[in-house]
């Protein structure tokens, strides 16, 4: 748990060790749901292995809106703050191995970091590069075409294009696979040409 705050800030080890053990960790299979659209966050998400996704369902189909890799930590934050119902499912690609912490711990594990000198620049600066990193999702789904939004996970996130399947990948563009495979293929004749 915590490990991508660990490696950021080994300074703070006394306080992650603290909550080391009242974390619940599972070994799950692929296809585990950790949380459903409608039901209110109630822990925060370590991955040490796998690879896990959130999407909400629109007429029956999924959308994919984000993936989430190995030393990531994240919460559906307006359900995990406001305890309001999730606008999103969170469920597991692979085969992975996470980490809960629940609610009343994160919020105490805060209130005990926050004592420390430059917690709110910690905060702030790991706030600003989420807020970042969804800016740029949602303009890109707006600016871009399917095909420069793949071309941009080709070249940015290529992990995402080794270990998703091909039908979430094409949920996270918006597009059907067979629009994807059309994109890929494009993409292929066209390096052939240099």
């Amino acid at each position: 748990m915590f490990l991508h705050f660990r490696k950021q800030f080994p300074q703070h080890d006394q306080y992650w060790d603290k909550y080391l053990p009242l974390q619940q960790r599972l070994e799950i299979p692929a296809k585990t749901v950790l949380l459903k659209e409608g039901q209110v966050s109630q822990n925060y998400i370590s991955i040490e292995k796998g690879c896990v996704r959130a999407y909400f369902d629109k007429d029956g189909d999924d959308k994919t809106v984000q993936f989430f890799f190995e030393n990531a930590g994240f919460s559906l934050f307006d359900s995990f703050v406001n305890e309001v119902p999730s606008q999103f499912t969170i469920e597991t690609i692979e085969q992975s191995v996470v980490y809960l912490l629940s609610r009343i711990h994160v919020l105490q594990l805060i209130e005990d970091f926050s004592q420390e000198p430059g917690f709110m620049q910690i905060f702030l600066k790991i706030s600003a590069e989420r807020h970042r990193r969804y800016n740029n999702e949602l303009l890109s789904f707006i600016r871009d075409t399917p095909e420069q939004r793949y071309l941009r996970l080709l070249s940015e996130r290529p992990h995402i294009i080794r270990r998703v399947p091909q039908h979430y990948i094409a949920s996270y563009l918006g597009v059907s696979t067979v629009h994807l495979s059309r994109i890929k293929g494009k993409i292929t004749r066209g390096t052939d040409h240099f």
